[in-house]
């Protein structure tokens, strides 16, 4: 088992999160633009119809976990994994291209750990009859999310194992994780976006957002397991 000392805290790998829920929103999006987003990585979208590429929006309450407890929101893209075809195992692997936290231990392990993209931000949490959030930066509004409750679906609650991918300071690298999701919940659109005038949002603008979502999704709670990252050549 290798370790990572971060803040003078010693972390065992794979890092454990045993508790936290998640919202997720899927979007059919333009595909070049996609692609030119994630241009530097060296990694190609996946494209499951012509011209269409995956985006994620992912918004994750971590309560218990190695790294503490914090708000996180990634945009992540559908990638094809280095030396492999176009497939459904891409949409089982995702480009972390944007992640936001609000804690500076995880912003540290993160970038120094796996290479994810991580800066801070400040949230506005909702979490009535629809969960909703607002993220900033440096107090400029970047995106904000409402979700509307989905229908539960048990069968969806099984153990995933998935790759993701980041690119920070010109170094890919390859992490896989596993995730157990439980009271899991789906519907078709069930998701509001609002984008501000960061720069980020307007990346986000480029790809077509805000627009209807193909399915959201939210987990009760989701246990996952993060092993060490490994550099990769795409």
């Amino acid at each position: 088992m290798t370790q990572h000392t971060i803040a003078g805290t010693v972390l065992t790998m794979p890092v454990q999160v045993r508790t936290a829920s998640q919202h997720t929103a899927m979007f059919a999006v333009d595909a070049d633009a996609a692609q030119r987003m994630i241009d530097y990585s060296g990694l190609q979208v996946y494209r499951p119809l012509p011209g269409r590429a995956i985006a994620t929006l992912i918004m994750t309450h971590f309560i218990d976990s190695d790294l503490g407890a914090y708000y996180e929101y990634s945009t992540c893209v559908s990638v094809t994994p280095p030396g492999l075809k176009p497939g459904l195992r891409s949409l089982q692997t995702a480009f972390v291209h944007h992640m936001f936290v609000d804690q500076s231990f995880t912003l540290e392990a993160g970038r120094t750990i796996w290479g994810f993209p991580k800066i801070m931000a400040d949230y506005t949490i909702r979490d009535g009859a629809r969960f909703g959030f607002d993220a900033r930066i440096d107090g400029q509004f970047v995106i904000g999310m409402e979700f509307s409750p989905g229908f539960k679906i048990p069968a969806a609650s099984r153990k995933q194992e998935l790759l993701s991918y980041s690119c920070l300071d010109g170094v890919p690298r390859e992490s896989q994780f596993e995730m157990l999701p439980a009271d899991v919940r789906y519907r078709f659109g069930g998701v509001r976006v609002r984008l501000g005038d960061h720069p980020i949002a307007q990346e986000l603008a480029s790809l077509g957002l805000p627009k209807r979502a193909l399915v959201s999704m939210s987990a009760g709670n989701v246990e996952m397991s993060f092993a060490d990252a490994q550099e990769v050549r795409p």
